[in-house]
């Protein structure tokens, strides 16, 4: 039996929280500065070469969209999966994910430039502006596969768990085209991982009083077809002990173990509450937006 559809309908536009539409006022306030002062974007974008002294660019390059296009499409983005996602997490946590995950894609980008400069000695890539919100947007996209991975897009049937891979595949093929693509591709990608390693090994869950997912569900080789699986896991399994090899230990001090008995974080029945919460959350918000068919009746009765 099939999941129903994410947001169909009139509810896609509607039920927007405090929070993200405060964030959507930041997006459009940065894009009409730089359009006001152009300047001020050797400020506030990342440019690799001025990173140093200018610090604060590592977060504020995520808020600044250079196009209206990009500010238009970060901003409608940001309100629609925000509604999914804030409930859940809550808007400290929110907020939280949004901060750290820019401030990593930034690090990110800067270490990458300075790098492919180094390599290749193009000065292109130390004075090119980077700045954008889409970086956070693939975050988003990552955390809906954690909370509701079966739910399906309305309009292409699509199931949550593979917006992020599909997301990436379609940027990566674009950018075969447009030479553009350097400058939004490495932030798609390392917000795709950031926010992934954050979920997976840091987030706080307030409920089992432990950090991250461990669950097979939410796994790296999750992001990929089945059939890779055999070669993600080998090499994904590297970086989990990197990362998380010194709360194993710790853990296993305690009596627990990752092993034969799992951690509450990744108990199958933990991960059935994880998207229960995610699913519940998206009914309510469908059931309190209005309908096609009140929308009409309204719109009639002002007539």
């Amino acid at each position: 039996m099939s999941s129903p559809p994410i947001l169909g309908g009139a509810s896609l536009f509607t039920g927007f929280t405090k929070l993200c539409k405060g964030l959507a006022v930041v997006l459009v306030t940065g894009h009409i500065l730089v359009q006001i002062l152009p300047p001020a974007v050797n400020y506030l974008a990342l440019i690799p070469a001025r990173t140093i002294p200018f610090v604060w660019n590592l977060i504020t390059a995520g808020y600044i969209e250079q196009s209206i296009y990009g500010v238009v499409a970060s901003t409608l983005c940001l309100l629609i999966m925000g509604k999914l996602l804030e409930p859940v997490w809550g808007s400290k946590e929110f907020l939280k994910f949004i901060f750290i995950v820019n401030f990593l894609i930034s690090i990110c980008v800067f270490i990458t430039a300075i790098s492919l400069y180094y390599i290749t000695r193009q000065e292109n890539y130390l004075y090119m502006p980077i700045s954008g919100f889409q970086g956070i947007l693939a975050g988003f996209l990552v955390g809906i596969k954690q909370i509701i991975p079966d739910q399906e897009l309305s309009l292409l049937r699509i199931k949550a768990k593979w917006f992020p891979s599909l997301m990436l595949l379609i940027a990566i093929a674009i950018s075969f085209f447009t030479p553009e693509s350097a400058a939004y591709l490495p932030t798609l990608i390392f917000g795709t991982y950031m926010s992934w390693i954050y979920l997976r090994y840091f987030q706080r869950k307030p409920e089992t009083k432990l950090r991250g997912d461990p669950s097979d569900d939410f796994s790296f080789s999750s992001f990929f077809p089945e059939s890779l699986g055999p070669i993600i896991d080998p090499i994904a399994s590297i970086f989990h002990r990197m990362l998380c090899g010194r709360f194993e230990t710790s853990t296993e001090a305690h009596g627990d173990t990752l092993g034969d008995a799992s951690l509450p974080g990744s108990d199958p029945i933990e991960a059935t509450r994880r998207r229960e919460r995610g699913a519940r959350a998206l009914e309510e918000r469908l059931a309190t937006a209005p309908s096609a068919e009140e929308l009409k009746r309204d719109a009639s009765e002002n007539v």
